[in-house]
């Protein structure tokens, strides 16, 4: 499948960050044959099931090996796949992996609510960090196509996720189809993660923009979209 404009430049080298530019407490991680320090939010893109779980089982059984608590969110027609894929690698059965629907937790009572999402993952971190446990997630994104109430903020709560990072041990990886994106969209979650994942090969993302000044940027262009059709 054709990578998005946009995204062929993953195949280079990853850029050195800033001190200052994100500051996160998170151990090295080992993803796609690398050793990653402090990744800390992750965008995933994928063009196959099976291309995700190849780099979403070994991702999940190093949390394991480590007794960290893995959360995972995804669309609920997936989940007997999902946890058969688990119980074939062997990790199905560990106490600590929380698996919920997307309809329960993004787009609880049909619609995605930015303060219930953002309030529900820190609560999962505190109670974790209260237990001395790292936190890894992987949310699957295939529900913003059902563009139900809320979606539009979507990229104001990733960019949120961010602000987290530093007060908690925890990586996050938000996993796309990327059949389904479109250049806007690519153009958005790139500058909300400062970790890509594609074509098996994990880079620092050139195009990262801290949260303080994406969120003003989005409100920006907000009120320029307002103001143009007043």
């Amino acid at each position: 499948m054709d990578t998005p404009e946009g995204l062929a430049q993953f195949t280079r080298g990853p850029r050195t960050v800033e001190e200052g530019e994100i500051a996160v407490t998170r151990r090295t991680i080992h993803l796609c044959g690398q050793d990653i320090d402090k990744p800390g939010h992750i965008c995933a893109f994928f063009s196959s099931r099976e291309q995700e779980y190849e780099t979403l089982v070994p991702y999940f059984r190093e949390g394991v090996d480590a007794d960290e608590h893995i959360l995972m969110v995804l669309d609920a027609h997936r989940l007997d796949d999902h946890r058969s894929r688990l119980q074939r690698a062997g990790i199905g059965a560990y106490a600590h992996l929380a698996t919920a629907s997307s309809e329960e937790t993004y787009l609880a009572e049909g619609r995605f609510d930015i303060e219930k999402m953002a309030g529900f993952v820190e609560d999962t971190l505190r109670a974790a960090q209260a237990e001395g446990r790292r936190v890894r997630t992987a949310g699957w994104m295939d529900w913003l196509h059902r563009d139900a109430p809320g979606t539009d903020r979507v990229m104001e709560y990733e960019a949120r996720m961010n602000t987290l990072v530093p007060n908690f041990d925890c990586t996050f990886m938000c996993v796309y189809d990327i059949a389904n994106l479109t250049g806007a969209m690519v153009v958005d979650i790139m500058a909300t993660h400062p970790y890509v994942v594609l074509n098996r090969n994990v880079r620092q993302n050139p195009f990262y923009v801290p949260p303080d000044v994406y969120l003003k940027q989005r409100i920006a262009r907000s009120e320029a979209s307002e103001s143009t059709t007043s």
